[in-house]
């Protein structure tokens, strides 16, 4: 082999050996190594690694080298065999695909050269399958740094639309300086003239001096505990008095502030501080310890209260706004079916169980009730999740009485397993359980299935036996 990689053989040194020591001999500096007769038959094969063994090479001795290889290689063996036939001492390298029953072909790169008098020809390979897979791994890795690219941009769009359109004021600032980042449009409305400077500026100077020794406490204990309580600033540009709430969040290898400007509740008419009705029942969901959830009727998130975002172990900075509540609920589109079809049909769901997955993968049992909102604006869901998985480890829940009607047996359908049930009720109830399961699911045999803890076939068998429903559709299917 020269300088180039090219095949280099002089024919004179290998007239005289015999196929299998001259297969041998090549095979040693190669992959794999052919020694083939002026017909184009192999008479030798010889595998230099063992990692290189190609399965059944062993059979390809006698058989004639178009027939080892796939259709669209032969073409490039006869250009090989025609090669090696000429006086030419250097051979060009070509790749053939050997075909492998139940696997992929095996890729190898060869050159051929005749020695001796006797037409003989010397194939040397090089096994590409190692080639093969890396820049198989290679072309995955690309697609999926391209496929993380395409969703962080996607990400960055949705925060960057939530961030413009909102109509809370919202600045973002440095952490360690305290300088302003960046501030939304609706911030920026708040600042007056002096929202072209607000942008790199100290976000405390932007404020009046009074309330500039309260902001400075307020964000001294952000960073430490990562929230702080609200407080009342006024602006320096125009003396107008806002709530100020503050938020820690990390992003490369810093930390940055999140900051809200809201109005301040308006005062009752006597003079007194108490805040409007309205304001207190917001401030109460805000601070509730159970989760509370607002979606439009798609299941889109909303807004959400503090304790959701504990609940679900989002991490800081992330969001729940634009999420479907789909993402946390147990079961990934049956749970949100059910909950939908019930608060469609009847207007509210009480106590329905369920588990909600964290950001962390670790499954909660919760309660879960939820009431339809369709006169608001716009129309809107809301719900209370409940975490109970301390409430059932104290055996809060569990025995129960049976129920004594049909419409107490069917509130229990989804909360408590049916093979629960069964065991210790009679067929009447096992079918009044399925036809609970059918109404809630609106007749969706396979969500009623799965609510019930029974394959497709089960579930059918059962409609059989108590006749209920044509089943004549499903059957042939």
């Amino acid at each position: 082999m020269d300088d180039t990689g090219v095949l280099s053989v002089n024919p004179l040194d290998l007239a005289d050996i015999d196929p299998r020591s001259a297969a041998s001999l090549i095979a040693a500096a190669s992959d794999v190594a052919l020694v083939i007769d002026g017909q184009g038959v192999i008479r030798d094969v010889s595998i230099g690694r063992e990692e290189s063994a190609i399965d059944g090479s062993a059979e390809w001795i006698g058989r004639h080298w178009l027939e080892t290889v796939t259709v669209e290689s032969r073409p490039k063996v006869l250009a090989m065999l025609k090669d090696a036939s000429t006086t030419r001492s250097k051979a060009l390298w070509r790749q053939v695909n050997h075909p492998m029953q139940g696997g992929a072909d095996v890729p190898v790169l060869y050159s051929a050269m005749q020695v001796g008098k006797q037409g003989r020809v010397v194939a040397v390979g090089r096994d590409l399958r190692t080639v093969a897979a890396l820049q198989q791994r290679l072309v995955d890795a690309q697609q999926a740094m391209e496929r993380d690219y395409l969703r962080l941009r996607q990400t960055e769009a949705r925060y960057r639309l939530l961030f413009e359109t909102v109509s809370e004021a919202v600045i973002v600032v440095d952490a360690a300086t305290l300088a302003v980042v960046e501030a939304n449009p609706a911030a920026l409305r708040h600042f007056g003239d002096g929202a072209k400077r607000l942008v790199g500026r100290g976000f405390i100077d932007s404020l009046e001096g009074g309330s500039r020794a309260v902001a400075a406490a307020l964000m001294t204990s952000v960073r430490a505990a990562g929230r702080g309580d609200e407080i009342l600033v006024k602006l320096a540009a125009n003396g107008d008095e806002y709530m100020l709430s503050a938020s820690l969040f990390r992003q490369d290898s810093g930390a940055l502030l999140l900051l809200r400007l809201v109005p301040p509740p308006q005062a009752a008419t006597s003079g007194n501080t108490r805040l409007r009705p309205e304001a207190a029942l917001l401030r109460a969901v805000e601070r509730v310890p159970d989760a509370f959830v607002v979606t439009d009727l798609q299941g889109k998130v909303l807004t959400a209260n503090a304790s959701f975002s504990e609940l679900t172990q989002l991490p800081v900075g992330e969001i729940a706004t634009g999420q479907s509540i789909d993402r946390w609920l147990g079961r990934p589109g049956v749970d949100i079916n059910v909950l939908m079809g019930t608060l469609k049909q009847h207007g509210v769901v009480r106590l329905f169980p369920t588990t909600l997955r964290t950001a962390y993968g670790s499954p909660l049992k919760v309660e879960i009730s939820a009431v339809l909102v369709p006169d608001g604006d716009p129309p809107c869901l809301g719900f209370t999740i409940r975490d109970v998985e301390r409430r059932l480890a104290n055996g809060a829940v569990g025995h129960r009485e049976l129920p004594r009607s049909p419409g107490q047996l069917a509130e229990l359908v989804g909360r408590v397993p049916m093979k629960d049930i069964v065991s210790e009720t009679t067929d009447l109830i096992e079918r009044m359980c399925i036809e609970a399961a059918l109404d809630l699911t609106r007749d969706n045999r396979a969500s009623a299935a799965e609510m019930l803890g029974l394959s497709r076939q089960s579930l059918y068998v059962k409609l059989r036996r108590y006749g209920m429903g044509d089943l004549g559709n499903d059957s042939a299917n």
